[in-house]
């Protein structure tokens, strides 16, 4: 691990500070499911999720806080830092966070559908009766959250978010994460892939509102193969599912600290999963990706 100073763990990242102006973001491999960290990484998780991240800040014409991902651009880190981190650092700009997440749904899906099926709520106060599981919305939604340090975000109305961040910030997240949600999707759909829901973070530097954290990746979004989609019916997805699937299996496990060791198929089954989201997304080999970072 670096000498650099570290100032956060979440999930998956490790935060570094560089200098005053400049953090350090290193992706693990960890995964975390039921809001669990599991024992079990999966092998090149991390740099999937970061060569995407690239990949998107590359083609959005949104401001962002990359600096780089070059590592050899990193003389901060060792020799031998440098080569671990290849493919899975971003060197960002320290930014005031947001602390509201910015999701932004175009299907009825997941926590949503069971709110809506329940009476309806936060994300769904907008939404007409009628609609099915994975039902296609005529109009994507803004739906934020509180971020939270630890288990689930609380899901605001548009009511709450307004007195939570201020009516022109709220106008400005809004504005910034249907334009990013509306080009990724459209862009994920010419490659076969829907564009579930998503979820952006979002930060202030000088004055600034830029875009921070990952970006539109298998964590921080739900894509689906477009040739499954049907209303009604339980999505694949390419994430994590094969170890939810897995875990709903294991008995006498109440979804709390410690997880269940992962069989090998299940870490192997997500690592493909990953890779596959990768490859269409971009239209690149991911082992392309992993020479092209110099990590081994």
């Amino acid at each position: 691990m670096t000498a650099l100073e570290h100032i956060g763990s979440g999930k998956v990242r490790e935060i570094f500070r560089v200098d005053p102006h400049h953090l350090l973001i290193v992706t693990t491999d960890r995964i975390s499911a039921f809001d669990v960290v599991l024992d079990d990484p999966i092998p090149n998780k991390g740099r999937v999720l970061t060569g995407l991240s690239l990949h998107w800040f590359d083609i959005l014409d949104t401001p962002h806080h990359l600096v780089t991902a070059d590592t050899a651009e990193m003389t901060f880190l060792s020799d031998a830092e440098r080569s671990e981190y290849a493919g899975r650092a971003m060197l960002v700009k320290a930014a005031e966070v947001v602390p509201m997440e910015c999701v932004i749904r175009g299907y009825l899906y997941g926590s949503s559908w069971k709110e809506y099926s329940a009476g309806g709520g936060p994300t769904t106060e907008h939404l007409p009766g009628g609609l099915q599981m994975a039902s296609r919305l005529d109009e994507p939604i803004f739906t934020p959250a509180t971020k939270a340090e630890s288990g689930h975000d609380e899901n605001l109305t548009e009511a709450e978010a307004r007195d939570f961040v201020g009516d022109d910030l709220y106008e400005l997240l809004r504005t910034r994460s249907m334009e990013i949600y509306l080009k990724g999707s459209a862009y994920a759909a010419d490659r076969g892939i829907i564009l579930a829901d998503t979820k952006f973070e979002f930060g202030i530097v000088d004055g600034e509102v830029i875009l921070v954290d990952e970006v539109l990746t298998p964590d921080s979004s739900r894509y689906w193969p477009a040739e499954s989609w049907a209303e009604g019916a339980t999505m694949p997805s390419f994430d994590k599912q094969p170890v939810r699937d897995w875990l709903e299996t294991v008995d006498g496990w109440d979804k709390t600290p410690p997880a269940p060791a992962m069989p090998a198929e299940v870490v192997e089954a997500t690592a493909a999963r990953y890779v596959d989201a990768y490859e269409r997304l971009t239209g690149r080999s991911f082992d392309d990706y992993l020479a092209s970072a110099g990590a081994t």
